[in-house]
């Protein structure tokens, strides 16, 4: 542009004389010295020209820099995010082998002992004092059995391997409203859940186990309700998990692990998650969206 411009000043100049009109003008003045301006003009310009070069320049090596970070900065959270999903498989792993051990070893020694136990009390029906053990040890046992399942369902969703992910979110909601039968629970999901992954599902199986936790413990709400489906801009599933109970204040400090590694397992697989809520104002809700597939099309 500044090229055609000065082109066009150049072709103007010559045709009208401008030259010639300039130094018949400024004649009058010549005690001035306005003949020397050309001059001037042409070393100013140069001058500005050299500037305006370095600043070109430097730009251009400023932005070359800022895109290289750029490109390191990406790989770095590709990495941390590689290195988050290996970490919570890991972990899921593990709780798989410990939910297996717990129910097939220790469970079976557990249902032995309660064996054993209901044989001595049979077998001591006139020995009282021998019979009321055996009831003590009974009662105890199955107290360890109920604790043994709690921490097999923690573990591991019940049924998730089995039956599929929807059959172990409806069990896990069945459960929550047992316990809390002053909430009204809802929850409305897509068919299309059994075939997510199993890093998602469970992803999405413990999102939505945190979320009842939370409500369980500071909403005091009465509706739950529980929406999972399809998400329509883009291949994923679109999680909303929202109550009218008590709200809070997201900035606090005093914010608990639950909604921190619930931000953890999401943005490991590539989501995002958004908490809705004020202190003093009614409703708190979860918004959370997971791709079907990472960055590198892995599922």
């Amino acid at each position: 542009m500044v090229i055609v411009a000065t082109l066009l000043a150049a072709l103007v100049c010559a045709k009208l004389d401008v030259g010639e009109a300039v130094a018949r003008w400024t004649r009058p003045y010549e005690w001035l010295q306005l003949d020397e301006l050309p001059l001037i003009l042409l070393v100013l310009a140069i001058g500005l020209i050299w500037f305006s070069s370095r600043r070109y320049f430097e730009a251009k090596r400023q932005l070359e820099l800022r895109r290289a970070a750029d490109v390191k900065l990406a790989e770095t959270l590709t990495e941390n995010q590689r290195l988050a999903l290996k970490y919570v498989d890991m972990q899921e792993h593990e709780r798989k082998a410990l939910a297996r051990d717990l129910h097939d070893e220790l469970g079976q020694y557990v249902n032995a002992i309660k064996l054993d136990a209901v044989s001595i009390r049979e077998a001591a029906a006139d020995r009282p004092e021998i019979a009321a053990s055996a009831r003590a040890v009974i009662a105890n046992v199955d107290r360890v059995y109920e604790v043994l399942r709690g921490l097999i369902r923690q573990l591991r969703p019940v049924g998730l391997d089995e039956l599929g992910l929807a059959a172990a979110l409806e069990n896990c909601v069945n459960e929550w409203r047992s316990r809390l039968p002053a909430a009204q629970i809802e929850m409305a999901c897509g068919p299309e859940l059994d075939a997510l992954a199993e890093s998602r599902a469970l992803v999405l199986f413990r999102l939505v186990q945190e979320a009842l936790t939370n409500v369980a413990r500071h909403s005091s709400a009465t509706r739950v309700r529980i929406q999972i489906r399809r998400a329509e801009s883009s291949p994923g599933i679109d999680i909303s998990i929202a109550d009218n109970g008590l709200g809070a204040d997201l900035g606090a400090r005093s914010n608990g692990l639950g909604l921190i590694g619930m931000r953890e397992r999401v943005a490991a697989l590539g989501g995002s998650i958004a908490v809705l809520s004020a202190v003093g104002a009614a409703g708190f809700e979860v918004r959370a969206y997971l791709p079907l597939q990472d960055a590198h099309g892995r599922e």
